[in-house]
């Protein structure tokens, strides 16, 4: 939201909304890690993939790094669950979130398997999006667009994980 606020309200110029984006992540992160004391591996990852492109986008005027930043972010979380499994014997999703949710192995197969092929569509359309529409449109679609798909994904997996869930 504050790379929105700044983007709409400078002449829709990311070289200033950028920065205020990168601190803010850089803020969020700090206080995750002064409450929690750790920080989740997703959202540091993703917060050192903002501050890297968004460095980037900045240091050599060049806004493509930025548009593909949801791309690599998006094809590193699809390769890690494609890969995950010959490092761990079990998919990395289960690994994330089998303390939160009990399902049967053929269940996490079926999540780890439908996550990993969402992420590779996502950044596939993300791809599409900056590569053949203007750049308002692009912001508009990575902040209104690509947040409610994939709430939305994620409710259409609810009846996956009832069926599959392991009664404690």
């Amino acid at each position: 939201m504050v790379f929105f606020y700044y983007y709409y309200n400078n002449d829709k110029d990311l070289k200033i909304a950028i920065p205020p984006f990168i601190i803010a992540t850089i803020v969020a992160l700090a206080v995750v890690w002064f409450l929690e004391k750790k920080i989740p591996l997703v959202p540091l990852i993703s917060g050192i993939l903002i501050s890297l492109f968004g460095g980037l986008t900045i240091y050599f005027d060049n806004r493509i790094f930025f548009y593909m930043k949801p791309t690599i972010i998006n094809i590193l979380f699809g390769f890690a669950l494609l890969f995950g499994k010959y490092f761990t014997n079990e998919p990395i999703l289960k690994k994330i979130l089998g303390k939160s949710i009990m399902l049967a192995d053929e269940g996490w197969n079926i999540l780890n398997k439908r996550w990993m092929i969402f992420f590779f569509a996502l950044a596939l359309t993300n791809e599409l999006v900056w590569r053949t529409q203007s750049e308002e449109f692009w912001v508009n679609f990575k902040v209104w667009g690509m947040l409610p798909i994939t709430f939305i994904f994620t409710a259409f997996q609810i009846k996956l994980i009832t069926k599959y869930k392991i009664d404690e």
